[in-house]
């Protein structure tokens, strides 16, 4: 057989992650090497990596053929990328990875396209039937003498957290609604904020749910979190995501449990996010059934097959390399 070469694209500082892909490659006995590849020569990930690649910035144009070149030069099996603006790049030219060997773990153009644009987002969640915050105009709010604040605005197209804001007046709204580039304006929920993993198998099927509690966010991502084995949450991700078209790995979802029950949804994220390693230090070994699934392996997964009530406390690590290595 083959080696099983795994890419990550947009590395960055997901180190976990690709370890886990390490750990899961040596349990399964499979050779194989695994390459990051970033527009940085000084991203931490690189350096859990066998080899590195520096290429060029996701809006460059040159960046989807550097990418099948590094593909070719490793003979690599699976493409897994790991920021929202590359997504859609990638799912358009799927066929073109394909007809060199690769395996890209990206869903469908039409489920990038919803969850890219909150705007597309929201529009979704209506269509179906589940609840999410409202986008209210920001002239309706402002032309409203009794508008009850406090309202969130953001980017429709911004993640990590990047531009949200809480709006506790009409002086705020004035001024971010024209200061945030894209802004869309949301009705302000309160409750229990819940990450939801979910991995889906190559043909489109649900296979785990594992929701996070959000207790601690810094910079937009996750530093504290408990795993909750809710089924009410599980089995609502699992509707949301089984409606949209064409997933596959992980993709990973975002809601509120209000104090009356009510779960509202306020975002997808069709790849890894970063406190995946919660999910998979509570058994959810998303890496060794997502590389299972695509060698055509019969795995017997359980919706809720993983550990409740573990908690991950998040601390800052570092790596260590000479000056010379990233200049």
């Amino acid at each position: 057989m083959q080696s099983f070469n795994i890419l990550f694209t947009s590395a960055g500082r997901r180190v976990s992650l690709i370890q886990h892909f390490r750990q899961a490659l040596n349990n399964l006995e499979l050779t194989g090497c695994i390459i990051t590849a970033d527009c940085q020569k000084n991203a931490p990930a690189h350096f859990v990596g066998d080899f590195q690649e520096q290429v060029p910035r996701v809006n460059d144009p040159n960046y989807i053929q550097c990418l099948l070149e590094v593909c070719e030069k490793y003979q690599v099996k699976l493409l897994i990328p790991l920021i929202d603006t590359e997504l859609c790049l990638l799912a358009q030219r799927k066929k073109d990875f394909e007809a060199i060997g690769v395996t890209l773990l990206v869903s469908s153009i039409e489920t990038n396209q919803i969850c890219l644009d909150k705007r597309n987002t929201y529009k979704f969640f209506k269509e179906i039937g589940v609840a999410t915050p409202e986008i209210i105009s920001p002239e309706t709010i402002l032309a409203d003498p009794q508008a009850k604040f406090p309202f969130i605005i953001k980017p429709s197209d911004g993640s990590s957290s990047a531009g949200f804001t809480k709006i506790r007046n009409a002086h705020d709204l004035a001024f971010f609604k024209d200061y945030i580039k894209n802004a869309i304006v949301q009705e302000f929920v309160v409750g229990q904020e819940y990450t939801l993993d979910v991995l889906v198998n190559f043909e489109g099927t649900v296979q785990v749910v594992v929701p996070r509690l959000r207790v601690e966010t810094r910079a937009g991502e996750i530093s504290k979190g408990i795993t909750v084995k809710d089924y009410e949450l599980i089995h609502a991700a699992k509707k949301v995501v089984n409606l949209l078209p064409g997933t596959v790995g992980c993709i990973t979802v975002q809601c509120f449990l209000q104090p009356d029950g009510e779960i509202k949804f306020i975002e997808i994220n069709p790849r890894f996010g970063g406190g995946f390693p919660l999910a998979f230090q509570a058994g959810a070994n998303f890496p060794t059934w997502i590389i299972e699934m695509l060698l055509g392996k019969k795995t017997e997964i359980k919706i809720d097959e993983w550990q409740d009530g573990l908690a991950m406390l998040r601390y800052d690590e570092a790596v260590f390399v000479r000056q010379e290595i990233i200049a």
